[in-house]
């Protein structure tokens, strides 16, 4: 009871400033319904062939507008509209004072919605009260994140710092959530803590002897070139590996916690040696298919940008390796590689100094020894 109202506490001081300094409503950016299509050509202006649909939408504003929807032929991005259609629209003042609207994109958020809804259920119903309790912990998670490390980035705030400080409330409210309050969760959320210190310190070491600079993707470009080009680019690097070491830490604490707690259990006679060494057969084998996890996860993030820098023959294979954009990869994939495998042992150890020999508790039967059910991104 009283780690519940230590949790519940630190919540509490800590909601202000993950709030802080949310944008105001924007009026700029609306959605509309596609009524009618009233009409389609094709032009050819300038050597460019283009499908120029005419349509009636009824916008968000209460409004409706007859309007032009202009598609390049072959243009990445654009798309024809049919008649029901719900479409992201755009809201300009001309400098007569008029107003004229453009068609953006489609409008995918209840699609997005429909899938949230369905992962949900998903958890809830082959979860049940810890699938209920993972997805609060996801929830806080991404309140976290969103309403917390974002902004305070985005305020001028030292990224690594606030990255590191989200990753430490993240790290609390998602393992308490989703695994309980008992004795191995508590092991479990030490050991996240240690060997985020300890990934830290290799990021740190990482980065600086690669002399990385935080401009590897076209992202970080415009972040220069925008209203946040004050970021500290190479802080927000760290502060994006320590984020993404997190999702792959307190999967390897819960597991191998569990893991050493159940093997005590059922054999309370083994020793600490005994039991340290069964407990890191076990965690092998995480660092063997994790390992794998970690490099195929970054490989399917950049899977498009891999896939153009392979086919452009004029750069050797050494120099394209040189780039700074894959060797933020290289750092991302073996800092979080590296991580797994210090949170095997010193997770192991723990267990076994704090857990073996201790009877049995009756929380502990309503938990799956190993869940993936975590509140990370």
């Amino acid at each position: 009871m009283g780690a519940k109202l230590l949790l519940i506490g630190a919540l509490a001081i800590c909601f202000p400033v993950l709030t802080a300094a949310q944008p105001a409503a924007n009026d700029t950016y609306l959605t509309g319904t596609v009524v009618e299509v009233l009409g389609e050509e094709r032009r050819d202006d300038l050597g460019i062939a283009r499908t120029i649909q005419r349509v009636r939408l009824e916008v968000s504003d209460g409004t409706t507008q007859l309007l032009e929807n202009a598609v390049v032929d072959g243009e990445p991005g654009q798309r024809l509209v049919a008649a029901g259609e719900t479409v992201t629209i755009e809201r300009l003042v001309r400098e007569d004072g008029s107003t004229m609207y453009l068609i953006r994109d489609a409008y995918r958020l209840p699609a997005l919605l429909w899938l949230c809804i369905g992962f949900l259920a998903l958890t809830v119903i082959f979860g049940r009260l810890t699938g209920i309790t993972s997805t609060l912990g996801l929830g806080l998670s991404i309140a976290v994140l969103a309403g917390g490390v974002m902004p305070l980035i985005a305020a001028g705030h030292d990224p690594l710092l606030v990255s590191l400080g989200g990753a430490v409330i993240i790290a609390c409210t998602s393992l308490l959530l989703a695994h309980g309050f008992r004795r191995r969760t508590y092991i479990a959320l030490l050991s996240t803590l240690l060997t985020l210190g300890a990934s830290t310190l290799l990021a740190l070491l990482a980065v600086w002897l690669s002399a990385l600079s935080g401009l590897g993707s076209e992202e970080t470009v415009f972040l220069q070139t925008g209203t946040l080009a004050g970021v500290d680019l190479r802080g927000l690097l760290l502060g994006g590996i320590i984020i993404g070491c997190l999702g792959v830490l307190d999967d390897i604490t819960t597991a191998q916690t569990a893991a050493v707690d159940e093997i005590s259990r059922a054999n309370p006679s083994l020793g600490e040696r005994e039991l340290m060494r069964a407990g890191m057969s076990v965690g092998r084998e995480h660092i063997a298919s994790l390992t794998n996890t970690i490099a195929l996860a970054y490989a399917g993030a950049s899977f498009p940008l891999l896939l153009l820098l392979s086919a452009e023959s004029r750069y050797p294979l050494w120099s394209t390796l040189n780039s700074e954009f894959f060797a933020e990869e290289i750092v991302r994939t073996l800092v979080g590689s590296a991580t797994l495998v210090l949170a095997v042992p010193l997770s192991t150890w723990l267990a076994v100094r704090f857990l073996r020999g201790r009877p049995h508790d009756h929380r502990d039967l309503h938990h799956h020894s190993h869940s993936h059910a975590h509140g990370h991104l």
